[in-house]
């Protein structure tokens, strides 16, 4: 049997920088994942130049059942920590958009950064290797089952991620090794993740598909619902676009979202002020506020003769179609699922895990972290920064936790 300080399980973005953080610190550390590939969720983030974090990630940005429990590791690990491991490795980025941050170069020079600072603590790779068995006694740790023996360790880390994107080796192991050792889950859904709607009332925005513009999608009430200006894509089977994937984290089944398609206007008022001051078709007016392929099939959907004259129409029939457009409800009956949700809402329940150190309130020596517990980022670079807040928070609590010997930290 091998033996070690920390074994972390999972290779992705938070056990990289756990095992890195633990290894530096003197542990001797395990790195175990059962993919051929390293960190095929980093590989293909942000188109391949990865979003690797947000400069404004606060609380506010993530959801949570226990929505403050992500307020420790966030504001002991910021993007500006993250940001300083880059140019230790003259790693160069850009910002995109709100706050967003690329690499200049592809999403391999993160994992490479990654790989660097793990061999600097001297890490243990384990991989490809599957744990088949985990178990626990008080005094010696945790022993864990695989293919090619056993392995003991003193702490142990979960970081293997949630369900999205099963296609890269996305597994429930997480909550089953939570469950396994008494502890609750929040309910999983896909999150990040475009939404769908029944085939027939979808029908006369198929020919939408690939359309895009700036609008306001919001879902539910105050306290539990969001609110987001970005873009918007039609797709054939639903909507789609970086507004939706915000919004779809919010929205339950059964709820409708809001949409305003003309956000930077009062499309009533404004049409109907337009009747009085030109002689033009509303077709080619509504072509100026939004792509001519939507408005030509919105003015369809309200039964409106393209090449109609505003001065012909009846202002009710105006303030229906600007309302329309600044009031869109819809209901959707699905999402995407697992196949293409961007992470996983829901997970390892956090009112049983300390906050600070992101152990197990039940089994000392056990911690969950990244996506893996109940703790959902925006779109936009957020759960890359909790993966990083979240790991470091971990790796330096299961340092202490080996190093003090039998009865813990």
């Amino acid at each position: 049997m091998e033996s070690f300080d920390i074994a972390v399980i999972g290779a992705g973005a938070a056990g990289m920088m756990c095992a890195a953080v633990a290894g530096q610190q003197g542990r001797r550390v395990a790195l175990i994942d059962h993919a051929p590939r390293l960190a095929e969720k980093i590989r293909i983030s942000g188109g391949g130049r990865c979003n690797f974090t947000n400069l404004h990630a606060s609380p506010a940005n993530y959801l949570s059942n226990n929505p403050h429990f992500c307020r420790s590791a966030l504001a002991r690990y910021t993007p500006r920590d993250f940001l300083a491991l880059l140019r230790q490795h003259r790693v160069t980025w850009h910002e995109k958009h709100k706050g967003q941050l690329f690499c200049d170069q592809s999403s391999e020079a993160i994992i490479e950064i990654l790989r660097a600072e793990c061999d600097a603590g001297r890490v243990a790779w384990r991989r490809p290797l599957p744990v088949e068995t985990v178990s626990h006694a008080e005094g010696p740790g945790f022993t864990l089952g695989t293919p090619h023996g056993t392995i003991g360790t003193r702490a142990l880390v979960i970081a293997t991620g949630g369900l999205s994107i099963p296609a890269i080796g996305a597994t429930d192991f997480a909550y089953r090794i939570a469950k396994q050792f008494g502890h609750k889950l929040v309910d999983t859904r896909p999150a990040l993740v475009p939404l769908t709607f029944a085939q027939q009332d979808w029908a006369p925005y198929v020919p939408l598909s690939g359309v895009s513009l700036g609008v306001n999608v919001a879902t539910g009430e105050r306290k539990t619902g969001g609110a987001f200006d970005e873009d918007l894509l039609f797709t054939h089977r639903g909507l789609s676009g970086p507004g939706v994937l915000q919004i779809s984290s919010y929205w339950q089944p059964g709820q409708p979202i809001r949409v305003n398609l003309l956000p930077e206007h009062d499309a009533a008022a404004a049409l109907v002020e337009a009747k009085s001051t030109t002689k033009r078709q509303i077709g080619n007016l509504l072509a100026e506020w939004v792509p001519a392929r939507l408005a030509h099939a919105w003015l369809e959907a309200h039964q409106v003769p393209i090449d109609a004259r505003l001065a012909d129409l009846p202002d009710k029939t105006l303030r229906r179609i600007g309302d329309g457009l600044s009031q869109w409800t819809l209901t959707p009956t699905g999402t995407e699922g697992y196949k293409k949700a961007e992470v996983t809402r829901g997970g390892v329940d956090t009112r049983e895990l300390s906050s600070a150190t992101m152990m197990s309130q039940r089994v000392p020596g056990l911690y969950f972290i990244g996506e893996a517990v109940d703790v959902t980022g925006w779109l936009g670079g957020y759960n890359f920064q909790w993966a990083w807040a979240s790991g470091v928070a971990a790796g330096e609590a299961a340092s202490a936790f080996a190093m003090a010997g039998p009865g813990g930290a």
